[in-house]
Parts: structure tokens; sequence; C-alpha cells
């Protein structure tokens, strides 16, 4: 006699799936590569203009924006189908 597995004993029927495959809106994928792109020019112009750029007063912390940005795109990809 086989031993049963895990699958065999709890089948999944595919029609009670907690997600839904509906497509991204068509605003989705833009934002997404949007936020990443703005947040390495961010970074890129602050380390161009020898931090004068994007907001001087903000000094060094203009690279954690910059970061902050593209982490928002880079989570953005975990909801992209």
């Amino acid at each position: 006699m086989a031993k049963k597995t895990l699958d065999d004993a709890y089948p999944v029927n595919s029609s009670t799936r907690a997600g839904h495959d509906t497509p991204n809106p068509i605003w989705f994928k833009p934002i997404m590569f949007g936020f990443m792109i703005v947040g390495l020019a961010w970074i890129l112009t602050f380390y161009v203009s020898a931090g004068l750029f994007p907001i001087p007063s903000v000094g060094a912390l203009n690279i954690v924006i910059g970061f902050g940005l593209m982490f928002i795109g880079f989570l953005m990809t975990t909801r992209w189908r």
C-alpha cells in the first residue's frame, strides 16, 4: 500500500483560492517603474550636484529619500501580475 502524501490527503480546489488572478490596472506598471526611476534619478542628482540638489537642507538624507522611492517601486513588484 502506497503512503499518502500531504497533497493526496488535502486536495486543493482551484475555485476556492483566496487570491484573484485579475490583471493589474493599466496605470500600475508605469507608476511602479516611475518610482524606481525617480528614486534612482534622485540619488544620481544628489551625487552629481555634490549635495546641492534636490534638497540641500537635508544633506545625506537625500540618499534615504531616493532609496525610499525605489523601495516603494520594488514593493509594488510583489503585486504585479
